[in-house]
């Protein structure tokens, strides 16, 4: 069974049974990768650490229904994840300004060195690959992805018809998932 299916099968757990045990098991998968994702959007440990809380919550609560027809589990937590940083930073610019810190390495306590090592290897490819796309679907991806923007924002501050943002997003993940793939890495 592929790891892929394996998640969607420990999410049918949670959902219809209320499995525990399942949502231990993805809690520990996806754990790292959430709050990385969340610290490096966010650039606040309190803040990141609240979103992987909520991004569980709502796969225990079913607050957010996965369809596999729209894509992969990991891209699907991913995207819960980015709109639960989005949430986090509007009510932490309630009461302070939260600045976006672009961090090469981010303080996440892993368990092992292997784990060090494949983060790092995973954080490289991705590097690699985003380098390799056109400058302005660089830049598309780091307002997008890395500081939250939405894709209407990216169209005003950019004066680029929002078809236009639109399109450069969903090119420059094909690219990306294709130069990912040919690195043999596992990226789910």
């Amino acid at each position: 069974m592929t790891e892929a299916l394996k998640d969607i099968e420990l999410y049918q757990k949670v959902l219809h049974n209320k499995d525990s045990s399942a949502l231990r098991q993805l809690y520990r998968k996806y754990e790292k990768l959430i709050y990385s994702f969340s610290y490096k959007m966010t650039g606040n440990q309190e803040a990141a650490e609240e979103v992987v809380q909520e991004v569980f919550m709502k796969l225990w609560k079913k607050h957010a229904p996965y369809d596999e027809s729209k894509g992969k589990f990991s891209s699907w937590l991913l995207t819960m994840t980015r709109n639960a940083c989005l949430d986090a930073l509007r009510k932490y610019k309630k009461h302070e300004t939260v600045e976006y810190i672009e961090k090469d390495s981010l303080q996440v306590t892993y368990e092992t060195p292997e784990d060090i090592v494949e983060w790092k290897e995973k954080g490289t490819a991705v590097r690699e690959c985003i380098a390799l796309l056109k400058k302005e679907q660089q830049h598309i991806v780091h307002l997008f992805y890395f500081k939250g923007k939405t894709q209407q924002a990216i169209s005003k501050s950019m004066d680029t018809p929002l078809g236009t943002v639109k399109g450069r997003i969903r090119l420059a993940l094909k690219h990306l998932q294709q130069c990912l793939q040919g690195k043999g890495g596992n990226f789910e």
